[in-house]
C-alpha cells in the first residue's frame, strides 16, 4: 500500500470515529430546583388594587398542573369571572386576568393558592405552596388560622377539602353554609391540613366541607362536613380540627319505578317514617301485599299480585305530611324466581350456607333439600328466611376437611305468587382447622369505658367479624380467620344502638368516634396474634 492509499484510509477512519462519538452528553447534576418567581405584577402583597391583570414571571419556563382544581382564591371569585394562562402549554409567565364584569370588595385582603400546580417544564420541579396576595385597601390583612381535617369514620381521609369562614354579624345562621358562598375559602389540596392566611380581625363560623359540586355551598347529603359548636374569634383562636361525616338528608320520596305486574319500587333520601306506604287504591279482600328493602339501596320494594287495572295509587309519608301518587302500568313480563347460594365452593366453620332470591320468598319445603357429607351420610339441617323475605339460611353443623353435597330440586322455595325455584346442585367444602389464624384483643380503656363496637375489616374493607357485647375482662376473640391482613377498628356506640350513628349539623351532634388500632394486623395459618388496643 502506497503512501497515499495509507493517508486517504486514516484520513477515513478518524472520519468514522468522530461522527461515532457525536450524541447527548451523559452525566452532571440534575436540575431538583423548583422555579423562581423573578417579578409580579403588581407586586406581591400590593395595596389599592385596581387593575384588571396580575402577572406573574418565572427564572424558567413552567407549566400548569391541574389549575382549575389547585388554584384557590380566597375570598372566592366566580371562575367565569376570571382566566389563567397557561393552561396546556409552557410559558414564563402566569397570567390572571379579570372580566370587566368582576368587582372585588372593597378594602379586602385577597390571596391566591396556587397548591401544587406550579412546576418547570424540564424536571417537572414542583413550586409547593406558592401564593400572591392583594389588598383592594391600605393593609394587608395578617391573621392565620390553621388546623387538621380527617375523616369521621373511615381511617384514610379524603383529599381536597374545603375550609369555610363566614363573619359573625347580626344576619348570620346556621343557613348561610347553604345559600351563601365564604368569605374566605382554603383548600387541603393532597394533604390533611389546611391554613388560612391573611385574614382580618372578626368573629368567624368554620366549617370543612368536602365540597363535591365545587359550589362553595354545602349539598346536605351529597357533600361531607365538619363544623364545631365554637366561634373562631380572631385574633386569639388558632387552631381547629375536623371529623368529615355525610349526614342524613331529609327524608324525601324519590319518584315511585313501576319494574313490572308484581313490583314497584319507591326510592328515598334520608330514612323513612314507620310504615311510610300505603296502598288506597280499592282491591279484593284476598290482595296480599310484601314491603322490604332493597339491600345496600335506599329502595323499598312493593310486591303485589296481579291486578286487572292499569294504576296502582299509594299515599306516601315524609315526617311532615302525606301524599299522593299515581303509578301506571305498562306490563312487562313479570321476573321469574331466582335462586343463588351466597357461597360457592368454601363455606367457613364459623359461617351460615345462605340463599338469596330476586322476589320476596313466601316459604319452603325440606322435603325437597337434600344435604350430604363426604361420605354420602345425609346430614340434618334448619332453614329460615329473613325478616326481609330475600335471604334464606341453612343452619347445620360444619365439620373441618369435610366437603358436602347439597341438591334443592324445584318446591323447595316458593315466592309470594307461588312460583318455586329451578334445580340447584352444589358442592362446597370447609377448611382445616389448622388453616385458620386467630386474633384477641385486650381493651386498655384510657376514658370511661361505654358501649361500643370492636370490628375486624379485611383488605377490602369489608367487616369479617364483630363484637358488641362488653365482658368484665375485657378481652375479646376474633377466632377461624383467613389469613391474610387486617385492621381493626372501635366505634364508641354513644346511644348503644349497635351500629356507628353521623352527626347533625343542625342539632350540632357530631358523629360517634371511631377509633383504628394504629398497625395493621399481619396473620398466617394457625397463628394466634395477641393485641392491646389503647381506646383514648
Amino acid at each position: 500500500m502506497n503512501i497515499k492509499h495509507f493517508l486517504i484510509l486514516f484520513f477515513c477512519l478518524l472520519l468514522i470515529l468522530a461522527c461515532a462519538k457525536r450524541g447527548t452528553p451523559t452525566g452532571g447534576f440534575k436540575d431538583t430546583i423548583p422555579p423562581i418567581l423573578i417579578n409580579a405584577s403588581p407586586k406581591n402583597k400590593t395595596t389599592f388594587f385596581d387593575s384588571e391583570k396580575i402577572t406573574l414571571t418565572f427564572n424558567e419556563y413552567i407549566k400548569l398542573n391541574d389549575i382549575n382544581k389547585q388554584l384557590i382564591i380566597s375570598p372566592p371569585i366566580e371562575a367565569n369571572k376570571f382566566k389563567v394562562e397557561p393552561q396546556s402549554n409552557i410559558a414564563k409567565k402566569i397570567k390572571i386576568e379579570f372580566n370587566d364584569s368582576l368587582s372585588l370588595k372593597s378594602n379586602t385582603t385577597y390571596t391566591f393558592n396556587f397548591g401544587s400546580s406550579i412546576e418547570d417544564n424540564n424536571e417537572s420541579n414542583i413550586l409547593p405552596f406558592f401564593s400572591y396576595t392583594l389588598s383592594t385597601g391600605e393593609i394587608i390583612d395578617s391573621l392565620s388560622l390553621k388546623g387538621r381535617v380527617e375523616d369521621a369514620f373511615d381511617d384514610e381521609s379524603e383529599k381536597f377539602v374545603s375550609l369555610h369562614l363566614y363573619p359573625i354579624d347580626s344576619t348570620h345562621t346556621d343557613s348561610i353554609i347553604f345559600n351563601s358562598k365564604p368569605l374566605y375559602a382554603v383548600n387541603t389540596l393532597d394533604t390533611l391540613i389546611y391554613n388560612f392566611q391573611n385574614l382580618r380581625e372578626d368573629n368567624f363560623q368554620i366549617i370543612a366541607l368536602k365540597d363535591y359540586n365545587n359550589n362553595y355551598y354545602y349539598d346536605q347529603g351529597i357533600d361531607k362536613i365538619g363544623f364545631t359548636k365554637d366561634t373562631v374569634y380572631l385574633p386569639g383562636d388558632s387552631i381547629f380540627n375536623f371529623r368529615l361525616f355525610k349526614e342524613n338528608y331529609n327524608f324525601n320520596w324519590d319518584r315511585p319505578e313501576y319494574v313490572n305486574d308484581h313490583h314497584i319500587r319507591f326510592g328515598y333520601f334520608g330514612t323513612p317514617e314507620e310504615d311510610p306506604i300505603k296502598l288506597i287504591t280499592p282491591v279484593p279482600e284476598n290482595f296480599k301485599t310484601l314491603i322490604n328493602k332493597e339491600p345496600g339501596k335506599d329502595t323499598l320494594n312493593f310486591w303485589f299480585p296481579e291486578i286487572e287495572a292499569d294504576s296502582l295509587q299509594f299515599s306516601l309519608k315524609t315526617k311532615d305530611s302525606i301524599y299522593n301518587v299515581n303509578v301506571n302500568f305498562y306490563r312487562p313480563k313479570p321476573d321469574s324466581l331466582i335462586i343463588k347460594p351466597v357461597q360457592t365452593r368454601i363455606i367457613e366453620l364459623n359461617d351460615t350456607l345462605k340463599f338469596k332470591s330476586n322476589l320476596p320468598l313466601e316459604k319452603f319445603n325440606e322435603n325437597f333439600i337434600k344435604v350430604q357429607n363426604i361420605d354420602s351420610m345425609p346430614v340434618k339441617f334448619d332453614l329460615m328466611i329473613n325478616e326481609n323475605y330475600d335471604l334464606a339460611k341453612m343452619f347445620f353443623k360444619l365439620e373441618p376437611n369435610d366437603e358436602y353435597t347439597l341438591s334443592i330440586l324445584p318446591n323447595a322455595f316458593q315466592d309470594l305468587w307461588g312460583n318455586t325455584n329451578d334445580t340447584i346442585l352444589l358442592v362446597f367444602s370447609t377448611r382445616s382447622y389448622d388453616s385458620y389464624g386467630e386474633i384477641k384483643f385486650q381493651l386498655d380503656w384510657k376514658i370511661n369505658e361505654q358501649a361500643f363496637i370492636l370490628e375486624l375489616i379485611n383488605t377490602n374493607n369489608d367487616v369479617v367479624q364483630r363484637i358488641n357485647k362488653r365482658n368484665e375482662i375485657n378481652r375479646y376473640s376474633f377466632k377461624y380467620l383467613v389469613p391474610g391482613t387486617y385492621k381493626a377498628r372501635i366505634i364508641l356506640d354513644n346511644n348503644a344502638n349497635g351500629k356507628w350513628d353521623s352527626g347533625n349539623y343542625f342539632k350540632k351532634i357530631q358523629p360517634e368516634r371511631v377509633i383504628y388500632l394504629s398497625n395493621e394486623l399481619e396473620l398466617r395459618a394457625n397463628w394466634e396474634l395477641n393485641e392491646v388496643f389503647i381506646v383514648k
